[in-house]
């Protein structure tokens, strides 16, 4: 069954894994990376990578990507949406804060927030409006 357009906003905006594809190049399959993102139902889709990463550089060449989010339980769900990238800006450790409190207890994301900006270096915020959706509840398969 497909979601309805509150039923798919809300469940993206809860904190699963995403699956992130972009077109990378025309003779390969997209390339595929889990990641975490950030979405409030109704704005920007937005995911934190290195300027540098794959992902970055293939973003900003096609200018568009996608991403997939699901669950097993307690029924099978899954959203996907596509969109232009809208905006780029600057990491910070304000917008690393944000992300990692969203997937890490409350005691782990200090240290992690020091770790991306001491050890993993320059980061940037990609922001995409989702233009295409996908979403259904298979129920209790």
């Amino acid at each position: 069954m497909v979601l309805s357009i509150e039923e798919r906003e809300q469940f993206l905006a809860e904190p699963h894994i995403g699956a992130l594809a972009v077109v990378e190049r025309p003779d390969r399959a997209p390339l595929t990376v889990p990641i975490w993102y950030q979405y409030t139902p109704g704005g920007e889709l937005w995911v934190i990578t290195e300027p540098n990463s794959r992902k970055a550089k293939a973003i900003e060449a096609a200018g568009r990507f996608s991403l997939m989010v699901q669950r097993v339980e307690p029924t099978v769900r899954y959203v996907s949406v596509e969109g232009p990238v809208v905006r780029t800006r600057p990491g910070s450790y304000e917008l690393t804060w944000e992300m990692a409190s969203r997937y890490l207890p409350a005691d782990k994301v200090a240290g992690y927030v020091e770790f991306e900006r001491t050890q993993l270096g320059e980061h940037m915020a990609i922001h995409m409006r989702p233009e295409r959706w996908l979403s259904s509840d298979m129920g209790a398969v």
